[in-house]
């Protein structure tokens, strides 16, 4: 029988994930965090199919406590899936000594956990890396041999989660991937991420809660795809022959002012644009609002202007390639937010 942990899994991709890995018959454990308000919501319809333990990444000894159960369960294999993190970039410059630990050194302490508590052998490691590694990019587009050069505290410390996990793999034998997985959303997508943020709030603006949308860089570019097909990426990760490292991406990117348009459109509005940087103005032409505003707030210390992926490897040696379309992102979330 198959065994997986999900670290992370009460996030928008541990709930996919979950998902998946249920319908594949595993038995699946996940961790979550000790909360004073109710965290599960993304996992409330199958949580009484999983197995959950309070813990924290950055503490060694309760990753080594849960290896040491499952371990006793005699699994053929345990897919370990490391999607944990503090993941927002722009909190990460106000964070930075905690980004390091959640999404950096807490992948060591998962990696050295597999190996204390040795488990090695059974265990196949899934490192959630991201394409935030690429910031200020070298070439375009980016894949698996593009130089890294991060541009956050978040880019950086997931940094570290790369090489530590490629420095585990060629040291110990281990069976230790990274997925660099370029930007994916859906409607469990956090609120304070820039596409939920959009379709969240063009909803309350239907419902007369607000009257406008705030944002910062709407001309930045993202290869934006939906994070049901990229989970289906992971797996098939952990299932080769040998561990390798995969970009997934969609390897078309869109602009934020892109995804504005197209969401409002959904809705009736027709977004046109008056003036410029920070006095830039969305309005609709039907009506005359004026809808969508510009301010310094949202911008970050050192921007990153474009990614866009280039997922051959992963068509070619994983079969995977995603299945839905900008278009029908955006109206997937957009249906959910605004009914």
């Amino acid at each position: 029988m198959k065994f997986a942990f999900i670290t992370g899994i009460n996030g928008q991709d541990g709930s996919y994930l979950a998902e998946l890995l249920l319908k594949k018959n595993y038995v699946v454990h996940g961790l979550i965090r000790r909360c004073s308000q109710i965290n599960t919501q993304r996992i409330d319809h199958i949580l009484d199919k999983l197995i959950l333990h309070y813990g924290d990444v950055t503490d060694i000894s309760c990753v080594m406590s849960i290896f040491n159960d499952i371990k006793k369960k005699n699994p053929n294999v345990i897919e370990i899936y490391n999607l944990a993190a503090m993941s927002h970039v722009k909190v990460s410059f106000e964070i930075p000594e905690f980004t390091s630990q959640a999404s950096g050194t807490s992948v060591l302490n998962i990696l050295e956990a597999i190996r204390q508590t040795n488990i090695q052998d059974i265990a196949r490691f899934y490192q959630a890396s991201t394409s935030e590694l690429y910031g200020k990019v070298q070439e375009v587009p980016q894949n698996e041999k593009t130089p890294f050069y991060p541009r956050s505290p978040y880019g950086v410390a997931k940094l570290y989660g790369y090489w530590i996990t490629v420095n585990y793999r060629e040291s110990y034998n281990m069976f230790a991937c990274n997925g660099i997985l370029f930007n994916h959303e859906s409607p469990r997508r956090g609120p304070t991420f820039v596409t939920r943020k959009i379709t969240k709030t063009l909803g309350q603006i239907l419902k007369g809660e607000t009257d406008r949308l705030v944002l910062g860089n709407i001309d930045s570019k993202r290869d934006w795809g939906h994070a049901r097909d990229y989970v289906e990426g992971m797996w098939r990760i952990l299932q080769q022959t040998n561990p390798s490292d995969f970009v997934l991406s969609t390897n078309e990117y869109h602009t934020v002012r892109e995804f504005v348009e197209k969401s409002f459109a959904l809705k009736g509005f027709n977004i046109k644009w008056k003036g410029t940087g920070l006095n830039e103005i969305g309005y609709d032409t039907k009506s005359g609002r004026e809808l969508i505003f510009i301010s310094e707030k949202y911008f970050r210390p050192a921007e990153v202007d474009e990614l866009l992926g280039d997922s051959q490897k992963a068509r070619t040696l994983l079969n995977w390639k995603p299945s839905t379309s900008f278009d029908e992102l955006v109206q997937d979330m957009v249906d959910s937010d605004c009914q």
